[in-house]
């Protein structure tokens, strides 16, 4: 993976000014085919969400007062997980899109939804919709991509500190609520600003988001278990919560993860970006940076429909639950214009994109040139890389990149002789 367009093959070179704009005009048509049908039937598809999904929470909720019996532990446990997905997925993500603001319905409304996240709605809705939707994937304008702690392409300088990125990526996605909280206020940027200095409007932020923190962690960490109480089931409760929170955590970091990470996403230049991008530009950097999930219906429901993340990224305000309906039609445009629609099933992406975060872990091309006859030699000049100067890495940087050129001219050649 490298910036778009650093590649030796840029996917886009066919693409004239022309079929750029007409690609833009053709999904301003599917875009509208939408809105002039929404309807009841849209309605109704989300207030039956938001009501399954609360009586499911509430009823996980009586069944954990007895979690002292295993079973019930179980039981509530698993159905507290999914309705914790399924607010911050299907419903919390997508109303604070404004996917549901054309029903005029104050309950439903990306102005008065507060979700159950450490974070607060607005500054979500500040460094999600308006950051990240406005500059997908482009190196250091869009925090998303690898959220401003990952190394994310192979433009960017190794350095010994990213040997932990695998790790790190691991504990934030254990944590995943309280790292969007802080990604969310720009937290390292803002610490690392004189206190005196600090704006006043990081500082209300930082109020409102360590009190919506508090809140949630009394809901669940004392409230909750305290009604389980009487019935011998505190710290049972306790841990139900805790699991709980920490699939949902897991789970919707996954689901990011493979929208925008896998092997075969672009990622754009700040530089290569016109100043003033047409609606077509944009569109076809939406196309490119994003990749699918294969999967059930229920599986589309759990992920918030972020299974469609090409279609969510070129139409974030359309009803979430109309994207498996555009979907074949929006294929159909990638196809006709020679894009490549990257989709495939969730274990895959996950698996393609934890290697990515492995291989960016460490040196350019030392992943691709390490195999079991030189091990050894390669863990030598890993250490050494860690452990030199400058000058020491920028030699076996070098060094790597000759022996994957050579690998390359080898495979080359075995394939040409087939």
């Amino acid at each position: 993976m490298t910036t778009i367009t650093k590649k030796p093959e840029n996917p886009t070179a066919h693409l004239t000014e022309a079929d750029i704009e007409a690609i833009g005009v053709e999904l301003d048509a599917i875009r509208q085919d939408v809105i002039d049908d929404r309807g009841e039937k849209d309605a109704a598809y989300i207030r039956k969400v938001v009501d399954v999904q609360r009586k499911l929470e509430l009823g996980s909720r009586a069944v954990l007062l007895g979690s002292a019996l295993p079973p019930l532990w179980v039981l509530g446990t698993v159905g507290l997980s999914i309705a914790k997905i399924l607010e911050n997925m299907e419903i919390g993500h997508n109303v604070m899109h404004g996917q549901w603001d054309w029903m005029r319905d104050p309950k439903i409304h990306s102005t008065t939804w507060e979700w159950d996240n450490a974070s607060t709605a607005e500054g979500w809705k500040h460094s999600h919709n308006e950051i990240h939707h406005t500059y997908t994937n482009i190196v250091g304008q869009d925090n998303d991509l690898g959220y401003g702690i990952m190394r994310v392409d192979e433009d960017q300088k190794w350095v010994p500190l990213y040997l932990a990125q695998p790790v790190w990526n691991f504990i934030n996605a254990c944590f995943f609520e309280y790292g969007i909280a802080a990604y969310d206020l720009e937290l390292g940027k803002n610490l690392r600003t004189p206190k005196e200095k600090r704006s006043e409007e990081f500082t209300r932020r930082a109020k409102n988001t360590i009190r919506k923190i508090r809140k949630q962690a009394t809901k669940d960490y004392v409230v909750n278990p305290a009604l389980a109480l009487p019935f011998g089931a505190f710290l049972p409760a306790l841990a139900a919560n805790f699991t709980a929170n920490l699939v949902r955590n897991v789970w919707s970091h996954s689901v990011i993860m493979c929208g925008h990470f896998p092997e075969g996403v672009e990622t754009f230049e700040r530089n290569a970006i016109p100043e003033k991008e047409t609606r077509g530009e944009w569109y076809v950097r939406q196309m490119l940076g994003s990749a699918n999930i294969s999967g059930s219906k229920f599986m589309h429901l759990m992920t918030g429909n972020l299974s469609h993340q090409i279609e969510h990224h070129l139409f974030p305000d359309l009803p979430s639950s109309r994207y498996a309906e555009i979907a074949p039609k929006v294929k159909a445009l990638f196809d006709k214009y020679e894009l490549n629609y990257h989709s495939a099933p969730l274990p895959q992406q996950v698996g393609s994109a934890w290697h990515k975060v492995v291989r960016l872990s460490l040196p350019n091309n030392f992943l691709a040139t390490t195999h079991k006859g030189n091990l050894v030699e390669q863990g030598k000049m890993l250490w050494a890389m860690t452990t030199g100067d400058r000058r020491t890495r920028r030699v076996a940087q070098a060094r790597l990149n000759q022996m994957a050129a050579r690998a390359k001219r080898e495979q080359s050649e075995v394939t040409k002789a087939a």
